[in-house]
């Protein structure tokens, strides 16, 4: 697949967030290398509607049980970065923007992310919504 990756990297799909959500289809683990990369593909995955790396990625301790489907007619424009740091080697945040349009009204959501790595694995924890 030579379509832009939904994450806004600027790649393509199959090279950028497709590449982890395949691994993960195939039971190949979840290899995001960062937690920017992590929040990109779970972004794509929204964009996408694969809840099952959703949950997959989200940590064990925050995971809710199920996760409602995308509401008809949503749909997703665009992510934003704006910072991304390591705090440790096994701990990071992510600050980023998500727009999104439902019933023809625009939305934002601005969010700073918690990671954690576990097992050699970047999961999302939380995080604070401004």
């Amino acid at each position: 697949m030579t379509a832009p990756c939904p994450c806004g990297s600027g790649g393509a799909y199959a090279r950028c967030c497709g590449a982890l959500h395949v691994a993960f289809a195939n039971r190949q683990g979840l290899h995001a290398a960062t937690p920017e990369a992590l929040m990109r593909s779970r972004y794509s995955a929204f964009v996408l509607d694969l809840p099952d790396y959703l949950r997959a990625t989200w940590h064990a301790s925050t995971r809710p049980a199920e996760l409602a489907p995308p509401e008809p007619g949503l749909k997703w424009l665009g992510l934003a970065v704006r910072r991304s740091v390591l705090q440790d080697a096994d701990h990071g945040t992510v600050e980023f923007v998500a727009r999104s349009k439902l019933g023809g009204r625009a939305h934002r959501l601005h969010e700073v992310s918690r990671f954690v790595r576990e097992g050699g694995n970047w999961f999302y924890v939380d995080g604070d919504l401004s």
